[in-house]
């Protein structure tokens, strides 16, 4: 690495908030939950962590490698707050950019989230190591959306990418940490209940192990975005997932309220493939 990029590069030690293995299955109620039932059940587990920098590095992290990566993806959308044109104008770039990074030949694109603390009745950023689906809740995903074509899909390799994109930039107020899939095993995963009213999510937790690293992107800006592979189907060696999480930046305290938008999609690649 060049001494000025070492020099500029923004590494830190902050809390990541693991879960701790317990003998019941996580569970968290996304509204209130019968008489007796606990909101969420997890045990919390924060640890200190060395974060690193990835600025003057980005080309050395890829989905198959490493789980993640980081792409120069100018936005059209002029009001992220707007689902109309999110779903109009948005949805179609991150196709675009889909079709283009991962290879795929179909994406379907199944929700959004913005977050901004600051916005009255605004998201915040998620503090909890996590990755989004599990092997179980991966594939009900294509079930739920693609009904009769579902079968013949889920013969093939098949995926779920997180897009994670800044609104308002640079990003100093919860950034988003990633961690390296060469660093961690399945193993190291626990399956975790969200519950709806009329359904029931799957995600996972994760258990802290010493072994972890883990990765950012300092001050990102909104024509950048970070690709996050959720799932792959593909069991040939490649990077199968990369779990993440927001952090307390300790190099921009008092930093305004982070804004950023991120998109999951249902992505499936040629047979071949």
């Amino acid at each position: 690495m060049p001494l000025d990029v070492a020099a500029q590069a923004k590494s830190l030690t902050t809390t990541l908030h693991y879960l701790k293995r317990g003998s019941e299955k996580p569970a968290r109620y996304v509204f209130d939950p019968p008489p007796g039932v606990a909101q969420w059940n997890g045990i919390d587990d924060p640890h200190q962590i060395r974060v690193e920098d990835a600025r003057g590095r980005e080309q050395e992290f890829t989905l198959d490698r490493n789980g993640f990566a980081l792409a120069k993806a100018p936005s059209q959308v002029r009001d992220f707050y707007s689902d109309e044109e999110v779903k109009q104008t948005y949805y179609p770039e991150v196709e675009r950019l889909l079709r283009e990074k991962v290879g795929a030949n179909r994406v379907f694109i199944f929700d959004h989230t913005v977050r901004n603390a600051g916005r009255k009745n605004g998201r915040e950023p998620s503090r909890r190591v996590h990755n989004d689906h599990t092997v179980n809740s991966a594939p009900r995903r294509v079930q739920d959306h693609l009904g009769v074509d579902a079968p013949e899909l889920l013969k093939h390799r098949f995926g779920i990418v997180n897009v994670w994109r800044p609104i308002r930039g640079p990003v100093l107020d919860s950034p988003l940490a990633l961690c390296d899939a060469r660093t961690f095993t399945d193993g190291d995963l626990i399956a975790s209940d969200l519950v709806y009213p009329h359904v029931r999510g799957e995600t996972s937790s994760v258990e802290y192990k010493p072994g972890h690293r883990w990765h950012y992107f300092s001050e990102m800006q909104p024509d950048e975005a970070v690709l996050i592979r959720v799932h792959d189907s593909a069991n040939d060696g490649r990077a199968r997932l990369s779990f993440h999480t927001s952090f307390d930046n300790p190099l921009a305290p008092g930093a305004p309220p982070r804004e950023s938008i991120e998109v999951r999609s249902l992505v499936f690649f040629p047979p071949a493939a």
